[in-house]
């Protein structure tokens, strides 16, 4: 199948000449051997879930079904045909000439990634559950299987075993709730908000009926026992107010990007976050009647790219790039349960991996892996409930259409914000190496003698702020604590994560001064490789975006100041 008079699937891969400044030369277009031969995927979240639920219909334990392939990621280790790795097998390999149009499948195929008959638009899949879904269940009766005559004396199998009653019958609990899927009873999906589909396709909905007690959450207070309960009362107004701003101005036909940006500057609150930052990275449109026109159509276009990608299977993919997003995936955030989730991590596979094919002037690197999870979690948070913890939330549980939409969401954002620093990722990264030589400048001028101390102990700032740069802190603090700093660079528009940044590691750096003046080499690079900052808490990151504001406001329109600091 000739895709090419699909505009947006051309607008979606569509290799431009780029030319990033300072950087890499222009880097033309690529045209395969194939011409127009599909390279596209039939891929979907629908058989791990589905198979979960199963499972656990009949009270099995699915982590016994999963077979977890990270437990060894040592390159050692790598297989190209992935034949050790079952639980990838929805990847399959399908020539061009096979892909069919959704009417030649059967309505029981509408979910699968590999029916024999042929495939369909993943967008298409998750369009055809939601109208199933939103349509009345017209017979939700039990369906049992036959029985013996329970006239008889003895008592059944089933009666003696629970495993084998529950495996006997195909209704659900006697619960009422969200549907899983077409013709299964409904249930209630556990942590999941009930109006999840429909703040999918309109996320204002978050705002209907939002408990402002929820949303804020417990604020961190300060000052003495004495005086906690008027210093808690003064800041839960202050905060109630701030809310109530935020929530007005999101419900406004159009969205005022500049008053929006100087609420969030100190912070956004957790109940809206999710459309808050999709407004301010460019992602949603502010006006209100083109954004969820807009939202689909970035979403479908997303879906539509990831089938093209993974249509002929793992062995049809770059192997270097797939390789190494390959191993790094196991490695974010391990020792956090959502992002060494399987499900979670074959997302995480799919947006890096498209993301590196779509932009070859930088294609992959390390450390953009860890840029895609803020946006994950936060997202993540948009449809399940304020009591739930987003970092511990088991996502198999959400239905494939919830998933998609996280997924590729997570995906537009990331890629508007390696726009702004994607120097950082070309080829000998010429964007961080800037980075740090202004990092030295900028320390050499607001903390002269630790400048002279890492000096007289040889001590070379790319040695540690190089990581400071790459990850943008992220191996510094918590991911919580990360995710209140881009509510902060996320209205320092646009150079918040290059420029801002630069002046939030010189805070962070002088910051731990008295200590590093008293270290030795070794010492110091130690401690800048492990600085202790887990008993750190909200107020702490709060001073350090104020004390990078201060300095930038200082130095930043006056760059002589810098330049003869050396």
């Amino acid at each position: 199948m000739d895709f090419s008079a699909t505009s947006t699937r051309v607008g979606f891969w569509k290799r431009h000449t780029t030319k990033h400044p300072g950087s890499v030369k222009p880097v033309p277009g690529k045209t395969g051997a194939t011409g127009n031969m599909v390279f596209g995927a039939q891929y979907s979240h629908a058989t791990s879930v589905l198979e979960v639920e199963r499972l656990r219909a009949l009270q099995m334990d699915p982590a016994s079904w999963a077979n977890d392939h990270h437990k060894s990621m040592a390159d050692d280790d790598y297989d190209s045909n992935y034949d050790n790795h079952p639980e990838l097998s929805g990847y399959q390999t399908l020539p061009a000439q096979d892909l069919k149009d959704d009417s030649e499948l059967d309505a029981g195929s509408s979910l699968s990634p590999t029916t024999p008959s042929g495939t369909t638009s993943l967008s298409d899949q998750m369009s055809k559950l939601m109208k199933e879904q939103s349509s009345p269940v017209e017979n939700t009766s039990t369906v049992t299987t036959p029985t013996k005559d329970t006239s008889s004396s003895s008592a059944s199998p089933a009666e003696n075993d629970p495993s084998l009653a529950a495996a006997t019958t195909t209704a659900a609990p006697a619960i009422t709730g969200i549907s899983v899927s077409s013709g299964t009873p409904s249930r209630v999906i556990e942590g999941m908000k009930p109006n999840a589909r429909k703040i999918m396709q309109d996320p204002l909905v978050i705002l209907r009926g939002l408990d402002y007690e929820k949303a804020m959450g417990d604020l961190h207070l300060i000052g003495t026992e004495h005086q906690a309960d008027a210093v808690y009362a003064l800041q839960r107004s202050k905060q109630k107010a701030r809310f109530l701003k935020f929530k007005d101005m999101l419900q406004q036909p159009v969205v005022d990007l500049d008053v929006l940006r100087k609420l969030s500057w100190s912070g956004v609150p957790t109940a809206i976050r999710p459309i808050v930052w999709q407004l301010l990275v460019g992602y949603l449109p502010c006006n209100s009647d083109r954004r969820n026109v807009a939202l689909e159509r970035k979403r479908k276009e997303y879906q539509d790219g990831v089938q093209q990608t993974f249509a002929r299977g793992i062995e049809g993919l770059d192997q270097t790039i797939w390789h190494q997003v390959f191993i790094d995936v196991p490695r974010t955030n391990p020792k956090m349960a959502l992002f060494q989730n399987q499900t979670t991590q074959r997302c995480l596979e799919r947006i890096l991996y498209c993301w590196a094919i779509r932009h070859p002037a930088s294609s992959y690197v390390q450390g953009i892996n860890d840029l895609v999870t803020p946006f994950f979690l936060v997202f993540l948070t948009a449809y399940i409930e304020e009591d739930q913890d987003p970092e511990s939330y088991d996502i198999s549980l959400l239905p494939p259409e919830i998933l998609s939409a996280i997924e590729a969401d997570s995906y537009w954002c990331l890629s508007k914000l390696l726009d702004g620093i994607q120097d950082n990722f070309t080829h000998a990264q010429p964007g961080i190496q800037r980075q740090i030589v202004k990092l030295r400048e900028l320390i050499c001028r607001i903390d002269a003698p630790l400048a002279a101390h890492l000096q007289s102990e040889h001590v070379e700032f790319i040695q540690f702020s190089f990581r400071w740069m790459n990850c943008l802190l992220m191996r510094e603090v918590t991911l919580q604590h990360t995710i209140r700093m881009w509510d902060t660079y996320l209205t320092e528009h646009p150079h918040g994560f290059s420029e801002f940044h630069l002046y939030v590691c010189a805070a962070f750096l002088t910051k731990w001064s008295a200590e590093l003046m008293r270290m030795e080499f070794q010492e110091i690079m130690l401690f800048l490789q492990d600085v202790p900052t887990d008993d750190w808490q909200e107020k702490e990151i709060e001073l350090l975006l104020s004390e990078a504001f201060m300095w930038k406001s200082l130095f930043h329109a006056s760059p002589m100041h810098l330049g003869g600091s050396k």
